[in-house]
């Protein structure tokens, strides 16, 4: 009997891996040109840290988070986001006591949601993400929103769209939440259970309701611009001024709403347009998060971020023919004919690799020809063919995969031959 992988999840095999290598290289070059600094925390934790930091009303407190009981009979939780945890940190490592403010992080990694496995959805998916603690500049806001954008567009995104919303401050929330529960409460009998149970905890999240998006209630709303106050909206329209500063193009939409309860004042998501990608177009979502930090038990500290998840970025990729320039053939492979010329090949192969040469030979004892197909197949740049002559000649015949030429190297000077055409 064969064991099959777990729903939703998958296999990221040779050949596709390397794609993701280079999308988290560029995302980490730019995170660090802007000064954020990588963060690992754990795969599990208490699975208070996320009733508590995500929000006890979320979809993925309530329906999809992995939880279980280690042997002490604590409550862990496998992480489903990463801002809790990189928070959690922040607050057990005392990171606000560094004389360098805010604390700019950033943090890669598997994340857990049980969910109903579609095309670009998984319930293991990798996510990569931001976070900044510490200021409650709007200047902060915009570079965090630049950020983000700048990693999709410097992997050749083009289709792209930045949604921008205020969900304001304790003061503006509380305004537009008795609205929204006096406009819902007489009709909240025809919304589904989880509606009629946000209503008095969390009526805002009535508003990212997918089962009753369609219900006429939703498109008259009340809007949270309409009850921003004057600190609020003021806000909101220096991060405007700032992302127009830096020609980040944006559209205002008052009906966003994130899916996580500790947002406030700047909300986000980066969509796709590109033809084809799909009924769920957003690729990025974040926010700033001042009450977080006090409710995991750190001081008043305000906090900006945003996460994205890999999978969804490489279908937007394809979505948009977005070929990525990688090299998945390796720079010299070693053809050796004889078993002394085999023995050689192989201190060759090392000097090669000592050297960061990239290297291959054969090791299943094929005829020469059957060496150059593998050669062919590895995509080599070069080949090096040594049998008894070269040996005793102390020469290598080095072949030009792209050309065809072929030219005679001494062996004390090949590994820098092989170096100098690589340049």
């Amino acid at each position: 009997m064969s064991i099959q992988i777990p729903r939703g999840t998958q296999d990221i095999l040779p050949g596709e891996v390397e794609k993701w290598q280079y999308i988290e290289k560029v995302a980490t070059d730019l995170c660090r040109a802007y000064q954020y600094n990588e963060i690992r925390t754990p795969i599990f934790e208490s699975s208070e840290l996320f009733t508590r930091g995500v929000g006890d009303t979320t979809d993925i407190v309530q329906k999809e988070m992995y939880m279980f009981e280690d042997r002490g009979g604590r409550s862990l939780a496998l992480r489903p986001e990463g801002t809790a945890s990189v928070v959690r940190s922040f607050v057990g490592n005392k990171l606000f006591g560094n004389a360098n403010q805010p604390t700019k992080l950033f943090y890669t990694g598997p994340m857990f949601r049980y969910e109903r496995p579609q095309a670009g959805r998984y319930r293991q998916f990798v996510q990569f993400g931001v976070e900044a603690l510490g200021s409650e500049d709007p200047a902060i806001d915009a570079e965090v929103l630049s950020l983000a954008m700048g990693i999709y567009k410097k992997l050749g995104l083009r289709k792209l769209k930045l949604v921008i919303n205020s969900l304001g401050d304790g003061g503006s929330r509380q305004a537009h939440r008795e609205a929204l529960i006096n406009h819902f409460k007489p009709r909240i009998g025809e919304f589904c259970s989880d509606c009629q149970n946000r209503l008095e905890k969390n009526p805002l999240r009535i508003l990212d309701c997918k089962k009753d998006r369609d219900h006429e209630l939703m498109a008259t709303a009340p809007s949270i611009l309409d009850y921003l106050n004057e600190e609020s909206n003021a806000y909101f329209e220096k991060v405007q001024s700032y992302l127009t500063s830096m020609d980040v193009e944006f559209v205002v939409d008052p009906t966003l709403v994130r899916g996580l309860d500790y947002y406030n004042h700047t909300a986000f998501e980066i969509m796709s347009e590109a033809e084809g990608f799909g009924a769920i177009t957003t690729l990025c979502g974040g926010g700033r998060y001042n009450g977080l930090v006090q409710e995991i038990g750190g001081p008043e500290t305000p906090g900006i971020g945003f996460a994205f998840s890999i999978e969804r970025l490489i279908a937007a990729l394809e979505a948009e023919k977005v070929a990525l320039p990688i090299h998945q053939g390796v720079d010299c492979y070693i053809v050796a004919m004889g078993e002394e010329a085999k023995a050689y090949g192989v201190k060759l192969l090392h000097q090669l690799r000592e050297a960061g040469i990239s290297s291959e030979k054969d090791y299943l004892d094929r005829k020469v020809k059957a060496q150059f197909k593998s050669a062919d197949r590895h995509q080599a740049k070069y080949v090096a063919v040594i049998g008894e002559n070269e040996l005793q000649e102390n020469k290598v015949n080095v072949k030009d995969m792209a050309t065809g030429e072929q030219e005679e190297v001494a062996i004390d000077s090949f590994v820098d031959h092989i170096k100098s055409k690589l340049v």
